[in-house]
């Protein structure tokens, strides 16, 4: 049974989703126990998502200088059928970046996510009706990165079975445990009015940060972008697979 009080509570804001294609075989080794991969159209996916946390809590409580905070991810995408035979479409993480050393030691304790700290910064300038700008950095090692679209005019909403559709609306996450278990939690959010954006860019080396094995997905141009105006989101505390 799902807690009344989610274990993390905040807001979600101006995210940017780069989305690739990625060879089947270089994720069949990452995919959780107990799932499997979720393709789109018959191709899977990788996302580059960036975005901002505001008013972070943890079980209902602020922590002093950790509650505004930038997180950018590689994530892909797999499902699971619960035993109520509903599907459970869900999302694993390939590497987390956030910018303090205190969130990323909770998050790979708590559910053992891949969290990495590093410098970060954000220059966001974006309005539902207008569009705009989203950009955010980091460093790696010494190496620059960089995220970033502008979009324009009015957001709206992804009509259903669209692409951004796939991409925004898992609302569960999976994360393969030490022992070799698999830990699921869910996330909740209402849909987020979203802009396509074609000009988004992804800038830096990913071989030292992602792998080679995704070196070259992340050095081609992405098939689609998003950016989301975002909302609250609630993320429950993880349930073991049995």
């Amino acid at each position: 049974m799902r807690p009344a009080r989610p274990f993390l509570t905040a807001r979600w804001e101006s995210l940017l989703l780069l989305n690739y294609a990625c060879p089947r075989e270089r994720l069949l080794p990452l995919v959780p126990s107990g799932t499997e991969l979720d393709d789109w159209r018959g191709e899977t996916l990788v996302s580059l998502v960036a975005f901002q946390f505001v008013d972070t809590r943890v079980r209902g409580v602020p922590i002093p200088f950790h509650r505004d905070f930038e997180e950018a991810n590689l994530r892909f995408y797999v499902r699971r059928r619960a035993a109520d035979g509903t599907m459970r479409r869900a999302v694993v993480f390939i590497r987390e970046l956030v910018p303090r050393s205190a969130i990323a030691w909770t998050a790979r304790l708590t559910y053992n996510e891949p969290y990495v700290a590093v410098p970060m910064w954000h220059d966001v300038d974006l309005d539902p009706g207008r569009g705009g700008l989203v950009a955010y950095g980091w460093r790696h090692r010494g190496a620059a990165y960089r995220i970033a679209a502008r979009p324009t005019g009015p957001a709206a909403p992804f009509p259903p079975g669209s692409e951004a559709e796939f991409i925004t609306e898992h609302y569960w996450g999976y994360t393969r445990q030490r022992d070799g278990g698999t830990l699921e939690y869910q996330v909740e959010h209402p849909s987020w009015p979203v802009w396509s954006v074609p000009d988004a860019i992804f800038e830096g080396n990913a071989a030292p940060l992602y792998g080679a094995d995704f070196a070259d997905v992340l050095a081609a141009r992405p098939q689609s972008a998003f950016v989301a105006v975002g909302s609250e989101v609630a993320v429950h505390v993880g349930q073991r697979l049995q």
